[in-house]
């Protein structure tokens, strides 16, 4: 069995956030446990599992997510990767569709080569910053916002760009303060650098200390920084070491994520389920 690493969110090699991928033929997934091994031997934040669905269906594809440590319910990078083998493959065109633990996604394919994901907006919701937060992060926040179950971060606000840059948190005691992590984020310092908002995303508590990009906290900073900004259509960059750029449209309870990807590695897996 093919499995490839896909580097999301970047139109280059060695940056953005990397996924492996693997298309079964299979018309059902094999067992968690297998999938689980397989995400934790390739030790990547997320690697995608997907399987066809029979024609006329919601969906055409089935698709799950695993970090080292667990499966989630929405991966947006993983998807964008996934999306981005299916198009390269020849394996779909224009808009694929597929169906999550968070529900029904879409992938359209753009002229311009890109990808645009349509997921849905997380419903956020302000609370007071728990105790031992601002220890554990580092930082001060501003602002605090639970980003609701499929997600499950706490999104917190900081002063500035540079104080989102340089965070360096105690992980051991990040994953006291929420069900999946923390989405760290700022205002641009200099908007016309091409980027409106930056963010970091810290997950310790399903086995990912820091993600490179971090396509799902996307669905909550969208509706977070076009509230500030009064405009839909923002861009954001994850100031990981790797880095990356998601642009992002609100679009009410939809919130579509924009991005390119790069194949790094087109191997096999040698072994069976």
């Amino acid at each position: 069995m093919r499995i490839r690493i896909v580097d999301a969110f970047t139109d280059r090699p060695f940056s953005g956030n990397p996924a492996g991928v693997l298309l079964l033929e299979s018309a059902a997934f094999p067992d968690a446990e297998r999938l689980q091994e397989i995400a934790t031997e390739v030790n990547l934040s997320e690697t995608a599992f997907a399987h066809p669905l029979p024609p006329g269906g919601e969906a055409d594809w089935a698709l799950r997510w695993f970090t080292p440590a667990t499966e989630v319910d929405m991966c947006g990078h993983a998807t964008l990767a996934t999306a981005h083998v299916l198009h390269t493959t020849g394996r779909a065109t224009g808009t694929v569709r597929f169906t999550a633990r968070c529900g029904i996604l879409t992938s359209t394919a753009r002229p311009d080569g890109s990808l645009t994901l349509d997921f849905p907006t997380a419903p956020l919701r302000e609370e007071t910053a728990p105790p031992g937060l601002a220890e554990a992060l580092g930082a001060e926040p501003v602002s605090v916002h639970d980003t609701g179950e499929h997600i499950g971060d706490l999104l917190v606000e900081l002063r500035d760009e540079a104080t989102v840059r340089a965070l360096a948190p105690d992980f051991a005691a990040l994953v006291a303060h929420s069900r999946r992590g923390i989405i760290a984020t700022a205002a641009a310092e200099d908007p016309a650098l091409g980027y409106d908002f930056v963010s970091r995303g810290f997950f310790p508590g399903v086995g990912i200390d820091e993600d490179p990009v971090t396509g799902s906290a996307h669905t909550a900073l969208a509706p977070f920084w076009s509230a500030r900004f009064g405009r839909d259509d923002l861009t954001g960059l994850q100031a990981s070491a790797r880095s990356g750029l998601v642009r992002t449209a609100l679009r009410g309870g939809r919130t579509l994520l924009t991005g390119t990807a790069v194949t790094v590695i087109d191997g096999e897996l040698l072994t069976t389920f």
